[in-house]
């Protein structure tokens, strides 16, 4: 049975899809555990919160490229009593740029936080959820696991592709426990993702009605979960998208791929 006020983990939450989780758990009368390496924005978020919803926000800054760090949170968790009932895995970036074109430690650290991290956070809090009977786990991920990969941000896509498969085996493993996992995967998402990957310039030429606020990617994804959907797509262009990509021979879908990824990858 769900707690009275549930206490929701969310990583990356310090902007973006991250953030607009905290606002909308907290509004549905969740406690927060608010996790990412900007120690002022996390604060000032919870203060927020916490003025505008009565809600409990701990703040515990983490940078989950290092080893230790999945382990480390959820021993500080353990250390105060906290219980997650919703873990969102919601940290990532983009690292622009051709596969060889970057040095390997960059590419340890994209792995390490876009999967290893939400891993390894899953494997340490799905067994108290399925102990209490009730929890939710949403991966966010990307319409870019559904697609074929596109030159420039190389392992993207395929980090996304990962969350997408390894969501649908843990629904299939915990849904009996009443515990739902989702895998979200949102197209063109207003956030400051494309800042931090220098391609905000290329971004702004794609048409309007190609994007979605990250509100309306975290409403439609609290309903996903609840619903018990394995995956969910945002927005009906988004899933359009990815029927006619499936229905197109390989060949031509990746064809496509590279001829539009010019359009606003770095390579």
């Amino acid at each position: 049975m769900m707690p009275a006020r549930p206490l929701s983990l969310i990583t990356g939450a310090s902007s973006g899809i991250g953030a607009a989780f905290a606002r909308q758990l907290a509004a549905l009368g969740h406690d927060l555990v608010l996790t990412a390496r900007r120690v002022d924005r996390l604060q000032a978020l919870a203060t927020e919160l916490h003025e505008r919803h009565a809600t409990q926000a701990t703040v515990l800054p983490h940078d989950l490229a290092a080893l230790a760090a999945p382990q480390v949170l959820c021993d500080e968790l353990e250390r105060r009593g906290l219980q997650v009932d919703w873990l969102i895995n919601n940290a990532g970036y983009g690292v622009p740029g051709t596969f060889v074109a970057n040095d390997w430690t960059t590419h340890a650290h994209f792995l390490q936080v876009l999967l290893a991290a939400p891993t390894e956070l899953a494997w340490r809090l799905l067994p108290g959820m399925r102990q209490r009977g009730h929890g939710r786990v949403i991966n966010v991920a990307s319409l870019a696991g559904h697609v074929p990969g596109p030159a420039g941000h190389t392992l993207y896509a395929a980090s996304k592709a990962y969350l997408i498969k390894w969501s649908q085996s843990l629904a299939l493993e915990n849904h009996t426990a009443g515990v739902n996992v989702c895998a979200l995967c949102p197209g063109f998402t207003w956030s400051e993702f494309h800042d931090v990957t220098g391609t905000r310039d290329k971004m702004n030429r794609l048409p309007g009605f190609m994007w979605l606020s990250a509100e309306e990617v975290v409403r439609q994804g609290i309903a996903a979960v609840e619903r018990g959907d394995a995956v969910y797509i945002p927005g009906r262009v988004n899933r359009t998208i990815k029927t006619l990509v499936q229905l197109l021979p390989d060949r031509l879908a990746l064809w496509l791929s590279a001829r539009e990824s010019k359009r606003y990858r770095n390579t």
